[in-house]
């Protein structure tokens, strides 16, 4: 990881279902928007648990305001020129392409943060 410099990063959030992934990634959201940095929240448009679709939820009853994407060419075409934080929850639900779109991301210098399932209940690989 590069702190100092322009360089950014990915940093990706992955457990079950139940396991705190949606609470931590809301955790490293506000502690960026504390440290006044230009943050930007996605989700998939298929999560409405927890708030609806225009919002990231916790079971615990915390909440972030999220824009609702479908795959990754709407996370490319939505994020701002100016962010320096990009929060995707359910990454998984988008498509392969979105791995494309977080590296680029992070080469252009934006702190990248991913939360997701990477199996489903059979054990198998689940989504990007």
């Amino acid at each position: 990881m590069d702190y100092a410099g322009k360089g950014g990063w990915v940093e990706v959030v992955c457990g079950v279902m139940f396991s705190g992934k949606s609470e931590e990634l809301m955790r490293r959201v506000r502690r960026a928007t504390l440290a006044k940095k230009r943050v930007q929240v996605f989700k998939s448009h298929l999560d409405e648990r927890y708030g609806g679709i225009g919002k990231i939820g916790s079971h615990d009853g915390g909440s972030v305001q999220a824009m609702p994407i479908s795959n990754s060419i709407d996370l490319a075409e939505r994020v701002s020129f100016d962010a320096e934080v990009i929060a995707v929850d359910e990454v998984q639900f988008l498509d392969h392409g979105v791995v494309e779109v977080v590296n680029a991301l992070a080469d252009r210098g934006v702190r990248v943060i991913c939360a997701g399932t990477d199996m489903d209940f059979l054990g198998r690989t689940f989504g990007p």
